[in-house]
């Protein structure tokens, strides 16, 4: 009996399973894109059956929208990070534009779903994704707000132009390559400096 018990295979927890199965739709949708990418080869890809898979995400379209969740949650999170992790505002303001180039080239971050995938007209994927910018133009803006003299439904217009910015770059950036990502940031990080260093600081003590 115990020989028999040796024998089973050990169930893996069902977060756990969760992830791995998250990871592999992550790697298909990717690589296939949405509508070439089957349940059969995630479920593959995840080394469990066609059933096990179904019984976590009743179809490919909650599949997606889970990954595009964890995407946008991740931007959000890295976004804060940066504008929290200096006073300096030229330096803010280059880490923030490096959340970008940063996210796109990691292959678990999930961005390319966010901006490159091909599911953008379905209502549920649109409108993750239009919450996503609007909440990383309010992040921006809320900090041009507080230091400048611009009123703040004019800082959120900034804050998107510049989330704008930094996505559309990054995202040339990774599809034409031959630039290096420390100086892809820098020239980005120049010239949107250039404008937004243009408005009168609320303090003048910070630079």
């Amino acid at each position: 009996m115990s020989s028999i018990n040796a024998e089973q295979p050990v169930r893996m927890p069902r977060e756990e399973r969760r992830t791995a199965l998250l990871s592999a739709a992550r790697d298909a949708f990717v690589i296939h894109g949405y509508h070439a990418a089957s349940m059969e080869e995630i479920a593959d890809r995840a080394g469990v059956s066609k059933p096990v898979l179904y019984q976590h995400f009743e179809s490919k379209l909650e599949l997606y929208l889970a990954l595009l969740d964890q995407g946008c949650d991740t931007l959000l999170e890295r976004i804060k990070t940066a504008l929290g992790s200096t006073t300096d505002n030229r330096q803010r303001l280059r880490a923030t534009i490096s959340v970008y180039f940063d996210l796109i080239e990691e292959p678990a971050s999930g961005i390319k779903l966010v901006y490159s995938g091909d599911l953008i007209n379905e209502p549920a994927v649109r409108f993750r994704v239009t919450k996503a910018e609007h909440d990383c133009a309010e992040l921006v803006g809320s900090v041009i707000a507080q230091n400048t003299q611009i009123p703040s439904e004019q800082a959120v217009i900034l804050g998107a132009a510049l989330t704008g910015l930094a996505q559309n770059a990054a995202q040339r950036w990774i599809e034409q390559g031959g630039v290096n990502k420390d100086l892809a940031t820098r020239l980005l990080a120049a010239l949107a400096w250039r404008g937004i260093s243009s408005f009168p600081l609320t303090n003048p003590t910070i630079d």
